[in-house]
């Protein structure tokens, strides 16, 4: 199948996480993306294996969920979504988009996914933690309603950072400038975009 101008469409989904792979693969992509994009160290791939192995063992299905992103078939993306500090708080965990899927709004399809999600399990609050050298995430972030709440230097995964904790509060509703999705369902499509 083609897209317009004889371009090859590409097939992009979301789905719920908990294929046979999908945890090993969470935690080598980010291991390997962040290395090579950041030169972040494995300390920054422990990290993300406690969480995913953390998510695995002891998530509620009702409160917590994880989402992949495809294209083609093939692993592209993440996100998880987990119980925050309190009960009526939740945290993103985790967005990640591969570069050869980058441009495709993936990475706002993911975090709409989150809120839905969040929202329909009855959460109040979202809060996630990123560094200020993750630009492209942090615009996804701020287009999806997060401000910025603090800011601390710190020296992680072998770099001097700038962490960042940012939070929204989450209505009864999606608000109409978020692409709408359907948390429960194993498998949302996506428009067919074009290659390239």
């Amino acid at each position: 199948m083609t897209g317009t101008d004889g371009e090859p469409a590409c097939d992009l989904a979301i789905r719920a996480l908990g294929q046979p792979g999908d945890l090993g693969w969470v935690v080598q992509a980010h291991g390997e993306l962040y290395a090579a994009e950041f030169g972040w160290g494995t300390s920054f791939e422990a990290l993300v294996a406690e969480i995913v192995a953390g998510y695995a063992s002891t998530h509620d299905p009702a409160r917590e969920a994880g989402w992949i992103a495809t294209l083609d078939g093939e692993r592209v993306g993440c996100v998880l979504c987990t119980r925050g500090d309190t009960d009526d708080t939740a945290k993103l965990r985790i967005l990640l988009v591969h570069p050869k899927a980058r441009g495709h709004g993936l990475g706002n399809r993911l975090v709409a996914t989150c809120l839905d999600f969040a929202r329909a399990g009855g959460y109040r609050r979202i809060t996630l933690w990123t560094n200020s050298v993750l630009t492209a995430a942090r615009r996804v972030y701020l287009a999806a309603g997060f401000e910025l709440d603090d800011e601390h230097h710190h020296h992680s995964f072998g770099r001097d950072l700038v962490g960042q904790n940012w939070s929204r509060q989450l209505s009864a509703q999606a608000e109409p400038t978020m692409p709408t999705q359907q948390a429960a369902a194993p498998v949302i499509p996506l428009p067919r975009a074009r290659a390239g």
